[in-house]
Order: structure tokens, then C-alpha cells, then sequence
């Protein structure tokens, strides 16, 4: 039987006994990608008579998720099983202990002169070695080429490199090439200790404060007095999807991540979660989804076929699925859970475009699954660095984007983090329909928490927190939805059991969202932020 080639911007709604128009791209059984085809964006296949079998199947199961949904909803975010977020399960990375990995935060010493390589104004000027003190002109960040060649960013983003044909050292170019690509050598007994050999061949020595080249030939003793030797200090780093992509190289990557997909969040996990009172889960995703099964390098494809899972899963569970982009092209806020390769946040107007075509991807796929509840255009875009006007374009032309593929799911914008109006999205979601504020509540990040007692924690949700969530509420606007929240506390010595008492205080509060709300995480190595054990051992009652 020969195939149809069906593109992602297509749907396929179905009416079966005046149910909702249900999207055949949903079933189980029936997802699968040709070989031959390697387009832009993901596609899909199907052969019909599978498509017949799934039918009959899962008919009653269809139909049951046609029927309308209760709001709030009681959801779990999916953390770190789409999005890398190593924090979450350290052991990921451990395949990489002791390496330099994309967007590491170094600052060098020479060991002759005792001062920092520094780039001058932050940058577009020369590289010296004038400081005693290293801050953020001192700092730079890695670009990981292979375990031994990199580029260094610095301050304002430009890359070290040299002057033309000469042996100068600078900080000019906003792309690195050649000449902006170094060996940095480690020595063997003590990493720490480092040489650069620059694209000449030769190494960088400090020849004054003021004069650093790529001119210094020979080997080295490794000695104090050696113009080539520095002392490198790492005071920073990632733990993100790039990091461990491009950490691991596309011949051990790929394997990794797919055992991880298949591994960390299952159907029985779906069936845990209904059974214990979740209505819906809250999937993060990156941007590159969008490319499955060969997303740009160095990303790996098959998180899409995961995602797919979770709606087959969800469907035949009676729970709901909110997709959450929380990954955009050029990071939203440079965290770690945003995929940045150097930790910038680089994400603005001319990004939208990339992202929207993310959101027409994930809309055409899903928009009419019955297992779909929302749409989250962008997490925790940071101010700042990312604009208002910028973010509120990027959100009318999401919204559009959606609504092209589905009338019925809800749209979720989220509050940008940092120096930000928590009530600056309320006019512009008024002009659309369904659309969600989601804002996201954490007793940390902040020294106050550290100080208070869990009493002090508990007032502060049933006061402040209960005041924040109300400005954010309004009675003929969009819906509000707590997007992340955990049990987790901040002060020395708090116990599991304070955490289920704090958790409670939460849930007696975010239960007035009305979208609802959803607790990170489902799972994580540390037992408040993983909602599953909490449940396990009766210290949260959903």
C-alpha cells in the first residue's frame, strides 16, 4: 500500500457520534517517520489501515477525553525528561567529570606576572594582563569545538582572537573562525594549570601587562616563570541540553538521551499520577523539537516521539497535556533549563520568527488531540534583556499560530521574570480568547527565605503570595495558572514532614488560580521537589 506524505501543517479532525473533532495525528500506533524524507521541520506517516486498527482500539478512549474538562486543574511538571536540567539528576553527567563543557565560566592568572588576562572595556578591544582582581571582564566563557579546542567569549560577547595575520591578542570579532579557535592544554597532574596555542601554532604569553601575543614557541616545564602558563579558576558552568549534547559528541549522545527518555517518565508514571488525583502535566520542550528526527547539532532527535508517548499515555489516563516551550531559540534568560551554550540571553525580535515557527509546529501536531489542554508560548522570559514590546509581539503572533490549528486550547503567556510588572500582560490578553497569565512561586532565590522559619513561610503564602496571585486574577480577564510552585524550603534543617505542611499551605492558596496550578517536579533527586516520592510517602495529599 503506498504512503501519504501528510505535512506537519496539516490535520486530520474526525467527528465520531457528535464528539469533538478528534485529530487522527494523535493516535497511538500510527506515529512514524520515513527514512527518505528530511525536511525542515518534522513529518509524519501514516499507512491506513494501522490507522483503522487504532481506530477500533482506542475508540472508547477517544471518546471519553472528548468530554469537557474541570478547571482548576491539579498538574506535575515533567522536568528534566525532555529539557535537560542537570541539578535535577546530577548522574547524568557524570561521563563528563573533570571536562571543560560549553559556557563554563573561566578566568586565567599569569603565573609569571600574578595578574588576570582581562578584556579591556568588556570587550572590542585587546586582551591585557593588568588586574589583580578578576570580576566580569576577567570571566570568560567557553565554547567547546572538542575536548581540547574552544573559543572564549568574553563580557560583551565578542570572541578572543587574533589581530589580522599578526600575533596580537583581542577581543574585536562577534563570530569565531579560525582565528578565534584555541588549544587550551591541561597540565597532567594538574588541570588547573594551562597553556593556549592559538590557530599560528603558537602559544599566548604575557609579554606585559598591557601586551599579551600568540608568538611563544617551545615546550614547558610548567614552571612559575613561564610567560605561556596560566592558572585557570572555574567559577561558573551549565548543566543544560547543550551541555550535555555537545559534551558527549554525536557518538554516545544519542544513545544517552533516547535511554533517558524511554526510561525517566513511562506509562506506569501516568497512571500513578491519575490514580493519586493529577489532572494534567505540564511538558517542557525545547525549540528543536521542532526538527525531530535531526535537529541541528548538537541536539539529538527523538525527544518528539517521547512527546508523542505522553499524549497517547495522558489520553488513556484521563489527564490532560500542556506543552510548554521551555526552551527558545537563543534563550530566553540564559539559565541552564533554557539550553543557552554560554549562559547569555540572547533571545529577541530577531528570534520570533524561529520561535513562532515552533509554535505553528506543535500546534499543527496537536492542536486537536484530545489529550491537549494548552499551549504555553514561552517559560520564564527574564527582564530585562528580554522586552516587553518584543515579548508581546512574540505572544500575538504564538497566539496566532495557534489558534490557526485549534479554537478550543488554552494559550498560556508567562509573567517575564525580574524587574517586571507582574500585572503588565493583563490589557494585551484581554483582546484574546482562552489565554492563561502563568506565574511561577518559589519561597527561595531570595536571602529572606533563608532567615524565616516554616511558620514565617506558611504567612507569607497565605498573605503575600495570596495577594500576588489575586493582582494576577482579575474577574473579567484571562485565567491564572501557578506554573511551577515546589515544598521545598530554604532554611537549614528543614524536614520532609515541614515540607508536606508547606506544600499544604500552597495548594490552599494556588487552588484560587483558576486555570490551576502545577508543582515541579514530578521527579528530582532531592525528595521536596519530587512530587511522586512526596506522595509515596504520604506527606502530600493532591
Amino acid at each position: 500500500m503506498g504512503r501519504v506524505n501528510i505535512k506537519p501543517q496539516s490535520s486530520y479532525p474526525l467527528r465520531l457520534l457528535g464528539a469533538k473533532s478528534i485529530n487522527v495525528l494523535a493516535l497511538p500506533l500510527i506515529q512514524c517517520r520515513g527514512k527518505e524524507a528530511k525536511p525542515e521541520m518534522a513529518q509524519c506517516y501514516h499507512h491506513s489501515s494501522v490507522l483503522l486498527c487504532s481506530l477500533c482500539v482506542f475508540l472508547p478512549s477517544i471518546l471519553a477525553q472528548a468530554a469537557e474538562f474541570n478547571l482548576p486543574l491539579k498538574a506535575v511538571n515533567l522536568g528534566n525528561w525532555l529539557v535537560t536540567e542537570g541539578w535535577m539528576m546530577p548522574s547524568r553527567f557524570d561521563g563528563l567529570n573533570g571536562q571543560l563543557l560549553d559556557g563554563t565560566q573561566v578566568q586565567f592568572k599569569s603565573t609569571k606576572l600574578r595578574k588576570f588576562l582581562s578584556a579591556e572595556n568588556g570587550g572590542g578591544a585587546a586582551i591585557v594582563a593588568n588586574r589583580d582582581q578578576a570580576s566580569g571582564w576577567e570571566t570568560f566563557r567557553l565554547w567547546r569545538i572538542s575536548d581540547k579546542k574552544f573559543n572564549l567569549r568574553v563580557f560583551n560577547k565578542q570572541f578572543v582572537g587574533l589581530r589580522g595575520q599578526g600575533a596580537t591578542v583581542v577581543a574585536v570579532s562577534g563570530n569565531p573562525i579560525t582565528t578565534e579557535t584555541f588549544d587550551i592544554t591541561r597540565k597532567p597532574n594538574n588541570p588547573n594549570r594551562v597553556r593556549f596555542r592559538a590557530s599560528n601554532g603558537m602559544f599566548l604569553q604575557v609579554k606585559s601587562p598591557t601586551e599579551v601575543t600568540a608568538d611563544y614557541i617551545g615546550a614547558t616545564s610548567w614552571d612559575d616563570n613561564d610567560p605561556s602558563v596560566f592558572e585557570m579558576n572555574v567559577v561558573g558552568g551549565l548543566q543544560g541540553e547543550y551541555q550535555i549534547t555537545n559534551g558527549y559528541g554525536p557518538s554516545a549522545a544519542p544513545n544517552l538521551l533516547r535511554d533517558h527518555w524511554n526510561n525517566y517518565i513511562t506509562e506506569q508514571d501516568f497512571e500513578f499520577m491519575a490514580a493519586n488525583g493529577l489532572t494534567a502535566v505540564r511538558i517542557p520542550v525545547g525549540w528543536w523539537i521542532a526538527y525531530d528526527p535531526a535537529p541541528p547539532m548538537p541536539f539529538v532527535g527523538g525527544s518528539l516521539n517521547a512527546l508523542d508517548n505522553a499524549f497517547i499515555w495522558a489520553a488513556k489516563h484521563g489527564m490532560k497535556v500542556i506543552v510548554d516551550l521551555h526552551a527558545a531559540p537563543g534563550s530566553q534568560n540564559g539559565e541552564s533549563h533554557s539550553a543557552p551554550r554560554d549562559g547569555y540571553l540572547e533571545w529577541g525580535d530577531s528570534y520570533i520568527q524561529d520561535t513562532v515557527k515552533v509554535m505553528e509546529f506543535l500546534a499543527a501536531r496537536y492542536g486537536n488531540h484530545p489529550a491537549l489542554v494548552a499551549i504555553e508560548l514561552l517559560n520564564e522570559p527574564r527582564a530585562p534583556g528580554v522586552k516587553l514590546e518584543d515579548l508581546t509581539k512574540y505572544y500575538r503572533l504564538g497566539y496566532e499560530a495557534v489558534r490557526r490549528h485549534t479554537p478550543n486550547a488554552y494559550v498560556i503567556l508567562s509573567n517575564r521574570l525580574g524587574p517586571a510588572d507582574p500585572q503588565e500582560l493583563l490589557q494585551f490578553a484581554r483582546g484574546l480568547s482562552r489565554v492563561v497569565i502563568d506565574v511561577h512561586y518559589y519561597n527561595l532565590f531570595d536571602p529572606k527565605f533563608k532567615q524565616w522559619n516554616l511558620q514565617q513561610n506558611i504567612d507569607y503564602i497565605y498573605n503575600d503570595r495570596a495577594s500576588d496571585l489575586s493582582k494576577v486574577t482579575p474577574a473579567n480577564g484571562p485565567l491564572s495558572f501557578v506554573g511551577e510552585w515546589t515544598s521545598a524550603l530554604d532554611f537549614d534543617g528543614a524536614t520532609k514532614e515541614e515540607s508536606g505542611r508547606f506544600a499544604k499551605a500552597q495548594q490552599d492558596v494556588y487552588g484560587r488560580a483558576t486555570f490551576g496550578w502545577a508543582y515541579w517536579s514530578y521527579r528530582c533527586k532531592d525528595d521536596p521537589w519530587n512530587l511522586k516520592r512526596m506522595i509515596e510517602e504520604g506527606l502530600i495529599k493532591v
